[in-house]
């Protein structure tokens, strides 16, 4: 694997959590071995840090969060933020009016929690199709019955914008309407969702601003991933790993695909080649 590997990266939902948003005791007793070595371990979200598991806040070796696709990176032990990079005012505005064009659901985050149109949410059923993401939904968001009335009130940058729309042509034709913007950072972990950050906001690069701030090297960095919000960091990182539940562009992106969210694919990677 060529250097020492001193920082381990992973996406959450459809890459460290089962289907069911749960790590098993498997999965947690390698994590757990992994910073008994002085490994950092690093959760890697586009969730907010509301959203985080409570159970990472105080698992041993977590020290730093990547969140909300790395508009900010969280100290752990405080909750503070040591890095933000927002998406403007102006250019979320552009966004929410684009996706008001869909049936979407629509959320805005600031510091680290969301908003979600509460009458949308009340049909959470027509934009998502699981239990375990609608029940993640439903307890970590606030709903808010006028969004574009909140947005106006606050009227400043957020952390990041998302949208989970109803019907998959519709999502297809407005991640390629998005794309074609300027100043924004466009990816999708769900399937069904678009997220959107700032330009040049990724996982990876709130990762290697982290390694700077460790004295890690991206050749000393391992990553996990599924989504297109991940592939940057499995780039960025020396070695950067795929789930096989992964999206096809992330395979691709990737140096090796390790078993999928389901079968402790992280864990048993991180078994076999850094802890063996």
């Amino acid at each position: 694997m060529g250097k020492e590997i001193k920082l381990i990266a992973f996406d959450l939902d459809g890459t460290l959590l089962t289907t069911s948003k749960e790590i098993t005791s498997y999965t947690r007793k390698i994590l757990e071995e992994a910073a008994a070595r002085g490994i950092e371990i690093v959760p890697a979200t586009g969730r907010p840090i509301r959203g985080v598991p409570e159970d990472l806040y105080c698992f041993p070796g977590v020290r730093y969060a990547v969140t909300s696709n790395g508009a900010r990176l969280i100290e752990m032990a405080t909750g503070r933020t040591v890095r933000e990079d927002l998406l403007s005012y102006e250019k979320a505005k552009e966004v929410l009016a684009i996706l008001q064009e869909y049936d979407t659901m629509r959320e805005v985050f600031y510091d680290g929690q969301g908003y979600i149109e509460k009458e949308k949410l009340s049909r959470v059923e027509r934009y998502i199709h699981t239990k375990a993401v609608t029940d993640y939904i439903t307890r970590t968001r606030v709903p808010v019955e006028d969004l574009e009335g909140m947005f106006e009130r606050e009227r400043r940058a957020v952390d990041k914008l998302q949208g989970l729309f109803a019907d998959w042509g519709e999502r297809e034709a407005c991640y390629a309407r998005l794309q074609k913007m300027s100043g924004i950072e466009v990816a999708g972990a769900l399937g069904n969702n678009v997220e959107v950050n700032g330009a040049g906001v990724h996982k990876g690069a709130a990762l290697a601003v982290l390694g700077e701030r460790l004295g890690i090297s991206p050749e000393e960095m391992l990553a996990f991933g599924d989504g297109s919000n991940d592939i940057t960091m499995l780039q960025m990182a020396g070695t950067g790993i795929a789930v096989a539940n992964a999206q096809p562009e992330v395979r691709e992106a990737a140096d090796g695909i390790a078993g999928s969210n389901d079968e402790d694919g992280v864990a048993r990677y991180i078994e076999r080649h850094i802890l063996s």
